[in-house]
């Protein structure tokens, strides 16, 4: 089907422009005055809206296992909750069991995965060093996967000691690839979860304090160092602390590879969300835990001068009953929350009605940096002639709240709840096709795309 959208402002990385748009067989064919192609199948009237590419978020975890059961959201359920919210594709993780090769979970994960309506990719997890990696690691990328998680925390299950870590790193670099990081130190942050229990305390608050910031900011700074050792790309996943920042630009400044992420989270939640009953805070539970509101503002700025590329969600959610399993022992509450169908209203509302952000930044952010830095841009992130036609026509005038009464992720708790937002969109167009209007999906669902990257 051919469509045309016209009198829209496009908003792109690049610059902001009154201009229609044609779109024919899934990719946008051509931009600027077009009443040449009234004659389109159909004809959307942007007029008043404003029109942007689809939204990438690079940081999803969809049916993620855990000890209180797999993450709330599948990937039929979440993808769903992402389109709604502007985003067409997803960047997930693959995390095989110890001994598993990569490439044989990457298969399965794949299989899991089709039933995304989003477009989707994936990181892959070594969760341990064993001689075959540098070959598996080749082979993933063979398979279209260019990047590749590593967990300086959780080192009981998936995470890496140094040794390791830095082996991975050079196995990663010299394929091409990239490594994304969770920085922690998991040792130090182990320590202090198990000194609190044994001597009483439960209560979730004892998760923010068993993680403070400082353990984040070293860990960050040391993934740095080896990164730059290994010869290896760096992307630091959910950065929550000022500290960990000023590493960030001393690396730039050094002219070292490293790009970074925060979420909505970090930037909108503090830590006071802490203080209170077990069903008032356990829905906060997540790794890093929220910070404080110098960190936030520090974030924000971050944002606005690039020393933070992109904003993911991390996206994980788990229902007031599973996050129950830890209710005599924090250490036990599943860590995850919501928020794929919520970034772009959240960014749009806080950042650009408040100034923190312009149109353009938000643009880049939420879409086209993250398409640049994980290999699928200019097909996604942009609204170019032969990209992707993946496309949300946002309107600025509606205005809500977000409930778990009203949200459409598969989860009953938001840790969003109540909090104002302006904006919604009015279409989301993903491959030529209208999937969502006037906050409703159409029609039939149809399945999204494995994208295959590969490494430049």
């Amino acid at each position: 089907m051919n469509m045309l959208i016209k009198n829209g402002t496009l908003v792109t990385a690049a610059g902001t422009m009154a201009a229609d748009l044609f779109v024919e067989d899934g990719r946008i064919s051509a931009a600027g005055p077009l009443s040449e192609y009234a004659q389109a199948d159909r004809v959307i009237d942007a007029a008043g809206m404003f029109v942007l590419p689809g939204g990438v978020d690079p940081h999803v975890h969809m049916h993620l296992p855990s000890s209180a059961g797999y993450s709330s959201d599948d990937f039929l359920t979440g993808s769903r909750a992402a389109l709604l919210g502007g985003t067409t594709t997803l960047i997930d993780f693959v995390t095989p069991e110890k001994g598993e090769p990569m490439p044989r979970a990457l298969e399965k994960r794949m299989r899991e995965a089709e039933r995304s309506l989003t477009d989707y990719s994936f990181h892959v997890t070594p969760v341990e060093w064993r001689e075959s990696i540098p070959g598996e690691i080749r082979e993933c990328i063979r398979m279209g996967v260019t990047s590749f998680k590593v967990y300086m925390a959780y080192k009981n299950t998936v995470g890496l000691g140094d040794e390791d870590l830095l082996r991975v790193m050079k196995a990663v670099g010299k394929a091409g690839g990239t490594v994304t990081v969770h920085c922690e130190e998991g040792d130090e942050i182990e320590k202090l979860r198990e000194r609190f229990f044994l001597d009483g305390h439960t209560l979730p608050l004892y998760h923010l304090l068993s993680r403070p910031s400082r353990l984040e900011a070293s860990a960050v700074k040391k993934a740095i160092a080896m990164a730059a050792e290994a010869g290896c790309p760096l992307y630091l996943v959910h950065v929550s602390a000022a500290e960990s920042l000023e590493h960030i630009r001393e690396a730039r400044s050094r002219g070292e590879i490293v790009y970074a992420e925060t979420c909505p989270q970090y930037l909108l939640l503090d830590n006071s969300k802490y203080t209170g009953p077990f069903e008032q805070t356990s829905p906060y539970v997540i790794s890093p835990p929220l910070r404080t509101e110098a960190d936030s503002d520090a974030l924000w700025h971050a944002l606005a001068d690039g020393t933070l590329n992109t904003v993911g969600t991390d996206h994980c959610p788990f229902t007031a009953e599973q996050k129950r399993a830890g209710l005599d022992d924090f250490r036990k509450i599943p860590g995850g929350a919501g928020g794929v169908e919520h970034r772009l209203g959240l960014l749009y509302t806080y950042g650009i009605l408040t100034g923190r952000l312009n149109f353009n930044q938000l643009v880049n952010i939420f879409s086209t940096e993250p398409a640049k830095i994980f290999g699928i841009h200019p097909r996604k992130g942009d609204i170019s002639a032969g990209s992707d036609a993946d496309i949300v026509i946002w309107n600025p005038e509606p205005a809500g709240v977000i409930s778990a009464g009203s949200h459409h992720m598969n989860c009953d708790i938001n840790i969003y709840e109540g909090m104002a937002v302006r904006g919604a969109p009015e279409y989301v167009i993903k491959g030529g096709e209208v999937v969502v209007e006037k906050g409703e999906m159409t029609g039939e669902e149809r399945r999204g795309k494995y994208l295959h990257r590969a490494v430049s």
